[in-house]
């Protein structure tokens, strides 16, 4: 098993952009990524304490390993704790079959017929097996109300692990769309310069090849494991339907003697309690790891460090790569404002006479405010200064500023902005403002504060539903096994004790006399 829909990526852009827990950065030391470049980064034993079991598999040594489910030997040791259900199934088997055999060979080499009865003998068979058939399906209904909730926990935990890496990836893939719109951007014949759009083709490959690795190797895990929920509460429900109607059949049976009935329905129940038995050891062993899991997932938490088992479950970005994108849109934003600044500078708002064309299209009026550029040219944040519009509102300010035009493109009216001007800056805005505001995106990639904020969610809100509804199926599988177990013993009792009864009334006379000719009911 290799672990635990949409897109939705504007509910995620507007959820990074909210306030990030623990109020900063994790240290560079201590982050995970899905490709490292070098192999010193410390690593995590996770759930180090929970998993100290004995490892089959190493000589019955305790496995140190921590939780890893890409491991056989966590396995052997977290199975190793089914083993006395596995040992118990077992001896059902080989003993109460070794006594139906006893009980053929009696019957048909050693027949003779039967004589006295104890009443008390046959009305506590009676009462036992009312009880344990009352305790069946009472283990039936604990079992297939367990297997619902179980899996409707699981699913509601795999589709919100799925969509915060599908909001991951579709947001890489947006701030790759807003970068490849940058290059095609002119303000007044004025691009970005060459190397700026070398080196966003170069971020734009590392993005889109982890989005894509993000997304498959999700979606994977995904499939796999919907797969196998379904598959398990499939077999659940069928067990819970099979057990429940053998258990009602049996009682029925018993209760109105048909013997050969009941003893073919002993017979399927000896063999679907041993399979039970094995059930239980199976979801006890889920069981473990889902606790195993989510005290993983806490500890990590606490302690984010570059590798570690989770890998597995949610991989994040490689931290390399979501460096460069950051530095690409800083750099990016910063050239966009500035190529505007140096038309507005530069061109809006100089009278030049009408012999300069294409630089003159009568300028006039009110000065046109610079554009405020988030950044320095270190690409360190910067204030904006007096007079300076911002990315928010830069659009709406400068529709103050455009003048209407003839058909060679001069102005005609007061103002320093052509239309044609407008919309070239307006797009640069946009998508300044695109880039700008997937900075914190950028960063909670960087320090895989995406993949801290959904173990947190998971541990907190999904962790106690899969841990108790898988208890559940626990407790039901062992209700509905030992008491369709001991109901198999008593269906035996009960007949013999039923058929002895039948006997002795036959042949025992009256207290007056007279033969006694009614049947037993």
């Amino acid at each position: 098993m290799e672990v635990l829909s949409g897109t939705m990526s504007s509910f995620f852009v507007f959820k990074v952009f909210g306030r990030r827990e623990n109020s900063g950065l994790v240290p560079w030391e201590t982050r995970r990524s899905l490709a490292e470049a070098n192999g010193d980064n410390s690593s995590l034993i996770l759930a180090a304490k929970r998993t100290h079991r004995k490892d089959p598999n190493d000589g019955f040594n305790y496995y140190t390993g921590g939780w890893n489910i890409s491991n056989s030997h966590y396995w052997a040791s977290v199975s190793y704790t089914a083993v006395p259900l596995f040992v118990i199934g077992a001896i059902w088997f080989v003993v109460f079959g070794l006594c139906l055999c006893f009980i053929c060979l009696c019957y048909c080499c050693c027949r003779r017929e039967p004589y006295g009865y104890s009443r008390f003998a046959y009305a506590l068979a009676l009462i036992l097996l009312m009880l344990f058939t009352i305790a069946a399906i009472i283990g039936c209904v604990v079992l297939y109300t367990g297997q619902g909730k179980f899996h409707g926990s699981t699913t509601s935990t795999l589709e919100y692990v799925v969509n915060q890496a599908e909001q991951t990836s579709e947001g890489l893939k947006n701030v790759s769309e807003y970068l490849s719109a940058a290059k095609s951007i002119g303000v007044a014949s004025t691009f970005l310069p060459a190397n700026v759009q070398t080196n966003i083709d170069h971020a734009e490959t590392k993005i889109n090849s982890s989005a894509a690795t993000l997304h498959t190797k999700t979606q994977k895990n995904s499939k796999d494991i919907q797969a196998l929920l379904d598959a398990v509460r499939l077999a659940l429900i069928v067990l819970a339907a099979v057990m429940l109607l053998l258990a009602f059949l049996g009682f029925l049976f018993s209760i109105l003697g048909l013997q050969c009935l009941v003893y073919f329905l002993v017979i399927i129940g000896w063999i679907l309690v041993t399979g039970t038995f094995i059930l239980c050891g199976i979801f006890l062993l889920l069981h473990n790891v889902v606790a195993d899991t989510c005290v993983s997932m806490d500890e990590w938490v606490q302690n984010p460090t570059a590798h570690t088992a989770l890998d597995d479950i949610l991989p994040c970005v490689d931290n390399a790569t979501a460096q460069e994108t950051l530095l690409r849109t800083k750099d990016v934003t910063y050239q966009l404002v500035t190529v505007v600044n140096t038309v507005i500078t530069n061109v809006s708002n100089i009278n030049f006479a009408p012999n300069f064309a294409p630089l003159y299209f009568n300028q006039s009026g009110p000065l046109v405010p610079a554009l405020c550029n988030p950044f320095n040219a270190d690409l360190t944040d910067r204030q904006c200064s007096a007079g300076e519009v911002d990315l928010n509102n830069a659009s709406q300010v400068w529709t103050n500023y455009v003048c209407q035009v003839s058909a060679s493109g001069v102005c005609i009216t007061p103002g320093r902005l052509t239309p044609s001007q407008y919309n070239q800056m307006t797009a640069a805005v946009n998508v300044s403002y695109g880039l700008d505001h997937y900075g914190p995106f950028l960063v909670d990639l960087e320090d895989c504060t995406f993949v801290r904020q959904t173990f947190t969610v998971i541990s907190d809100d999904h962790c106690p539903d899969l841990r108790k509804y898988s208890q559940w199926i626990y407790v039901g599988l062992v209700m509905v096994s030992v008491a369709v177990m001991i109901s198999l013993i008593f269906w035996v009792i009960y007949a013999r004790e039923r058929r002895h009864r039948v006997y002795t009334k036959k042949h025992t006379p009256r207290n007056y006399g007279g033969p006694y000719d009614e049947k037993a009911p």
